[in-house]
């Protein structure tokens, strides 16, 4: 098996993106929920 190491190295700044992308999304949505849980809770 044989990996083509320079098709492998352009396509690392596209999966930075699509990693950093989605570690956005998910933070954005803890926050969104510990928002919530702070100004819900009316206990």
């Amino acid at each position: 098996m044989h990996i083509n190491v320079e098709a492998f190295l352009s396509t690392l700044p596209i999966m930075g993106k699509g990693m950093a992308g989605i570690f956005i999304v998910t933070a954005t949505i803890v926050v969104c929920m510990l928002v919530l849980r702070k100004f819900g809770n009316n206990k």
